[in-house]
């Protein structure tokens, strides 16, 4: 796959659930190496495509396109293995493992023993807490650490797009701030990320390109420094 061909491409994609349509149609890009943000209002539909994305919920129309392979309908257990991950909203680690078994989760697929401590030892490095942390189970964590072992537990299986849904939700201003310095390291490191973020004014910070939802449609996309500088994005979104 060349730099000029999306990673991930969404075609008038529909989802539902139930009689309720939450995405009427979102067509959006990302291309490898960028950070996109989708910000948008509470019940705007950001949670629901990067659901849709993973098949969490199903798309009932249009097209979802990975790597230029059209993934609608793959069972979400095939995408960490084709290199695409999602930290879901509210971290949702493994409670009653220790941070280390939290992480080898992660890898479960690979049969790559030595590459897998080598990646355990880089996510250490990226988190140095979950290094001290790595024998308490996943529960006894602060939400900052759960947040950190999410994002840890996602890099395990060495993606090549990682979604990241409300990273900042109910953390401390500083722990925020040292999350998004590491989501543009990893970044940096080659991994292309997809952003859904209710902090608008962070999420547009870290990223390139970034896309708002209203009521399951995008309503405005642009470069994200365009967006900051917006009159209507700033009152709408960043308390202006």
């Amino acid at each position: 796959m060349d730099d000029k061909t999306p990673i991930l491409e969404l075609k008038d994609v529909v989802a539902a659930y139930g009689n309720i349509e939450a995405l009427k149609g979102i067509s959006l890009k990302v291309m490898p190496g960028e950070i996109v943000s989708i910000i948008g209002a509470n019940g705007a539909g950001k949670s629901t495509t990067l659901m849709t994305i993973c098949n969490v919920v199903q798309a009932v129309s249009g097209d979802i396109f990975y790597r230029g392979e059209r993934i609608n309908g793959l069972n979400s257990d095939h995408m960490p293995p084709r290199g695409l991950c999602q930290v879901p909203e509210g971290r949702r680690i493994f409670p009653r493992l220790t941070v280390t078994e939290n992480l080898e989760m992660g890898a479960f697929f690979r049969k790559d023993q030595r590459k897998i401590k080598e990646d355990m030892e880089y996510v250490y490095e990226l988190f140095p807490k979950l290094r001290e942390r790595r024998k308490q189970l996943g529960g006894t964590l602060s939400g900052g650490e759960q947040q950190m072992l999410a994002i840890g537990r996602a890099l395990m299986s060495r993606p090549k797009l990682l979604l990241l849904d409300e990273p900042s939700m109910g953390l401390a201003p500083l722990i925020v701030k040292q999350i998004f310095d590491i989501v543009q390291d990893i970044n940096k490191e080659g991994v292309t990320v997809l952003l859904v973020e209710q902090n608008a004014n962070l999420a547009l910070q870290a990223s390139q390109r970034a896309y708002v939802l209203e009521t399951g449609k995008v309503v405005m996309e642009d470069d994200a420094a365009s967006l900051l500088d917006n009159p209507d994005i700033r009152k709408a979104y960043l308390g202006e």
